[in-house]
């Protein structure tokens, strides 16, 4: 019997956070025909937000930790929107954004922490396509923002 995603990420050691409620005038999800658009989902790492800048006041690992709880929360608001993380059929695309220093520049490794978690999730399924760019600022003072594109098996 093949393991739930949900089995798969609990073996892994990863528990899913309770879905952030939206900051603005935007929805978490967007589902249209199979493709799940998640907005954007800042660095909350244990239940408190990570703010900084990679390269000034947060190491490449907190930058690292923050992608990854980027993603755990990107998968816990495709769980609210679908019922079940068994419904990804494939992660299309993830957007980093790393509130970085002028001469910071890695941020594709600091991306790597949600890249390697969806890999974990979903296997082969989980491997994407992706976007790691350095900003100056993001919003609440946010160390990472990441949205995500899913494909789906329709209900």
């Amino acid at each position: 019997m093949t393991d739930t995603v949900a089995d798969t990420l609990a073996a892994a050691g990863f528990v899913l956070p309770q879905p952030a409620a939206p900051v603005a005038a935007y929805v978490p999800t967007v589902l249209a025909g199979d493709m799940l658009y998640v907005s954007g989902q800042v660095s909350f790492v244990d239940g408190t937000l990570l703010t900084g800048r990679l390269g000034e006041d947060v190491s490449l690992e907190e930058g690292k930790r923050a992608a990854q709880a980027c993603g755990l929360m990107l998968l816990a608001q495709a769980k609210a929107a679908l019922g079940s993380l068994d419904r990804i059929e494939r992660v299309v695309k993830l957007g980093a954004f790393i509130n970085s220093a002028a001469t910071f520049t890695d941020q594709p490794k600091v991306a790597n922490g949600a890249s390697e978690l969806m890999i974990t999730a979903f296997g082969d399924a989980g491997r994407h396509a992706r976007s790691a760019v350095g900003v100056p600022v993001l919003p609440l003072g946010a160390a990472v923002e990441i949205d995500a594109v899913f494909a789906v098996r329709t209900a």
